[in-house]
């Protein structure tokens, strides 16, 4: 008799298994099942921030020289060992530091009593492995506090990537100055087609200072153009000058710790504001990560570029969240390496860039550690374009997205440095901006811009909505650019001569900015009325509740105001 039932169970399970749930189709059906997920694979390096072949903390210093580090003697230090060695850890600080535990290190970054110059006195002399050994006995909660003490700026900002899949320079112009109005202070452009670039590094220039003045921007190019652009005044600041965590990645971009500081210091020769780029996950993608893990790799990216006396870092996973993201604890490590580059006293972009996810739900997940507790620029790249223009290879949140985001910082009073503006508004700044880019182009004899692309691109939504331009011509015009030395004070004349003469002295007063070097200082920003505000005169002052940047005042007023807002006396009258 029990033999019959055991068949007949069997009989049944098999019946059961050879039938779908209809809740199973469902989930499968979920945006979150078109992600990719792997399991862990430390050999290769296939792992968040918790590999066996990660080292011990450990350090020996003998007359003022870290002779031993990590477990590795000198004489077996790759270059980034070295350089870390040589030119970031404090050795004084290290022989206080490296005896406490982690736990106790810990602690003082998330107790509010324990000030951010505290913090800074014992992560001065910590190895990369007892760095990795702090963050690992935090969780997300506790990192998120720990970057809401330990960001360098007291005032939240955010950053903008402002680009357009055809290299269209009239759509960048346009959503240039809608992006200063939404109130982001960076704007970064890169290119489909490279020789574009000086055309539309001239509009985002252009567009950045047609509306709200004093946003700082950048177009990503190979190094030597990048640099070239910024010593011409044509962009403002740099960051895509990236550094990697193994010895052969380095190598792979022939770099050195030694020749990214260089090229650092002639950013600074110049009064530019530069950033280094790094992220977990990249030493795996390029098939170099020496078995340890993703977040060890990354501390080695954050300790070079204090070494190498850069204000900041853009990270969290840049251009490799897709590998973080895919593997256990990924996003935690992101996380991690945010709060890592503000405990070691580094301006921080903080990722939130690259799209990673099918799932509005994990996108929105990827995003709060960072926005909820603030950091120097929340995001590094918030497309101020719809995804399909997004050249950074499509972002976590795109120009889709404002209304979404301006919620989130209404339902919680969390600052994310943007805010709702009326359409009226937006169309005035995206007309003004294409037609000073009009006169730009007229002045310096670059192809013309005509009055049917100024209309398109005010009320456009993508370079989809825009008139073809002439590729040919812009290439030979953009040549031109180059070959003439045009500057940027050649775009403030352009300016001036076309009838728009604010957006000539904004763009004057921001090159001013450049030679007073006050750019240079960590976590530098300029306002709205062209003032720098820095860790230097708005120093982050957070030590517990009550304490800090909270929004308050004129800017909370401003986040109430999202665009379906009703009156409560009058719910005919839509008040934002």
């Amino acid at each position: 008799m029990a033999k019959t039932n055991m068949m007949n169970a069997s009989d049944g399970a098999r019946a059961v298994a050879s039938r779908r749930s209809k809740r199973t189709e469902v989930l499968e059906k979920r945006p979150v099942n078109q992600d990719g997920f792997v399991e862990e694979w430390p050999e290769v390096g296939m792992v968040a921030m918790d590999s066996p072949y990660d080292p011990e903390p450990s350090i020996r210093i003998v007359d003022g020289v870290i002779e031993e580090m990590d477990g590795k003697e000198r004489a077996d230090f790759d270059f980034v060992d070295q350089f870390i060695a040589d030119h970031t850890i404090d050795t004084e600080a290290a022989q206080r530091a490296m005896v406490l535990s982690a736990t106790d290190i810990a602690d003082l970054l998330v107790d509010p009593k324990a000030s951010r110059e505290q913090v800074l006195a014992v992560t001065c002399g910590l190895t990369p492995a007892k760095l990795l050994e702090v963050v690992k006995a935090m969780n997300v909660v506790e990192m998120m506090m720990a970057l809401q003490k330990m960001r360098a700026r007291r005032t939240i900002a955010n950053q903008a990537h402002s680009t357009s899949a055809r290299d269209n320079p009239v759509q960048v112009v346009a959503d240039a100055a809608e992006a200063s109005l939404r109130g982001f202070r960076e704007l970064e452009t890169t290119l489909g087609v490279v020789r574009y670039a000086p055309l539309v590094a001239i509009a985002l220039q252009v567009g950045a200072q047609a509306a709200v003045p004093g946003v700082l921007t950048q177009c990503a190019l190979e190094e030597a153009t990048e640099l070239e652009l910024g010593m011409r005044g044509i962009t403002g600041y740099a960051e895509t000058i990236s550094v990697y965590g193994t010895e052969a990645v380095f190598c792979d971009g022939d770099d050195t710790p030694w020749s990214k500081a260089f090229l650092a210091s002639a950013y600074a020769s110049r009064g530019i504001k530069m950033r280094f780029t790094s992220g977990t996950g990249s030493e795996v993608q390029m098939g170099n990560a020496d078995g340890k893990s993703m977040l060890y790799l990354e501390i080695r990216c954050v300790l070079t570029t204090k070494g190498a006396g850069v204000q900041g870092l853009q990270n969290g996973s840049i251009s490799c969240i897709g590998v973080s993201g895919a593997v256990p604890a990924g996003i935690r490590a992101v996380l991690a390496e945010n709060l890592i580059a503000s405990a070691v006293g580094l301006e921080c972009a903080a990722g939130n860039d690259q799209a990673f996810s099918h799932s509005d739900m994990r996108r929105a997940a990827r995003l709060l550690p960072q926005l909820m507790p603030g950091a120097d620029f929340v995001c590094s790249g918030y497309s101020s374009t719809p995804n399909y223009d997004n050249m950074f290879a499509g972002s976590n949140l795109d120009a889709e997205d404002y209304d979404d985001w301006n919620v989130i910082q209404r339902d919680l009073q969390v600052d994310g440095a943007l805010r709702h503006v009326p359409e009226e508004e937006i169309l005035a700044a995206r007309n003004r901006a294409a037609r000073a880019l009009q006169a730009v182009f007229s002045h310096l004899e670059l192809p013309a811009i005509t009055d049917d692309e100024v209309e398109a691109v005010t009320y456009g939504h993508g370079s989809a909505d825009l008139p073809a331009r002439d590729v040919l011509e812009d290439l030979k015009g953009a040549q031109s650019v180059m070959d003439r030395g045009v500057t940027g004070l050649d775009i403030v004349k352009g300016l001036q001569a076309g009838g728009f003469s604010d957006t000539a002295e904004h763009l004057l007063e921001v090159l001013r900015q450049r030679v007073s070097g006050d750019l240079l200082q960590t976590s530098a920003i300029l306002t709205p009325e062209l003032t720098t505000l820095s860790a230097v005169n708005d120093a982050n002052d957070y030590a517990g509740p009550g304490t800090g940047y909270r929004p308050t005042g004129a800017r909370w007023e401003e986040m109430k105001r999202v665009r379906h807002v009703i009156s409560a006396r009058n719910p005919e009258k839509l008040a934002g």
